[in-house]
């Protein structure tokens, strides 16, 4: 649990994740590098990218890094995830038995929750950190709305996050945000714009602590 404690902080600490999905195997690790030269240091590689394992395993080696492993849907896919190197696991929906196989592991389990009803299940689930998927319709004002009432709560945006909102979501009482598509836009990943991401991780992790 104490190993658990300190996940959170350092995801808390950070205010920022950088949330990368790609299906060419051989852009995930320079992307996510060029995230890394902006300022990021917690990262997350979901499953669904080619290689995901092997990429977390290799990021996971830097003592200044947090690694998280994104879309677990089972089991096996948070054994494995753990097993590489994986210290968080983020699922889009809420699954208690990967909540419960994650507080075995050790690791901490973000479960996806888009209603107060989800989201405090999780917590009694007993995942430290709720994932907010997808991007509420109120924006910054749900986050506010369900923190009045479930104060509890952990809870971190990681849809439609981008430079012009994340402060608001921060402000409003989230725990910590994540970029997707504003950081690793579809197109830099197709041209191999790494130039573009640094200089976007940059601009993500600034807004992330302005205010």
């Amino acid at each position: 649990m104490h190993e658990v404690a300190s996940i959170v902080e350092r995801i808390c600490a950070a205010r920022a994740s950088a949330i990368l999905r790609v299906l060419e195997a051989e852009v995930a690790g320079p992307a996510m590098e060029a995230a890394v030269r902006g300022g990021f240091r917690v990262i997350e590689f979901t499953l669904t990218t080619p290689g995901a394992l092997d990429r977390i395993a290799e990021f996971s080696r830097r003592a200044d890094l947090l690694v998280g492993a994104g879309t677990v849907l089972d089991a096996v896919q948070a054994r494995e995830a753990a097993a590489a190197g994986a210290r968080f696991l983020v699922s889009p929906v809420m699954d208690p038995e990967i909540v419960a196989l994650a507080a075995e592991l050790g690791v901490a389990a973000v479960p996806g929750c888009s209603t107060p009803t989800e989201l405090l299940l999780a917590h009694r689930a007993g995942a430290p950190l709720q994932k907010v998927f997808p991007e509420p319709a109120g924006g910054p004002e749900f986050v506010r709305a369900v923190l009045a009432p479930l104060p509890m709560l952990r809870l971190v945006p990681t849809n439609g996050i981008d430079a012009s909102n994340a402060a608001a979501y921060l402000g409003a009482g989230a725990a910590a945000v994540g970029f997707t598509r504003a950081l690793f836009a579809p197109e830099w990943l197709a041209d191999r714009a790494f130039d573009q991401i640094e200089r976007r991780a940059g601009e993500l992790i600034a807004a992330a602590h302005a205010g």
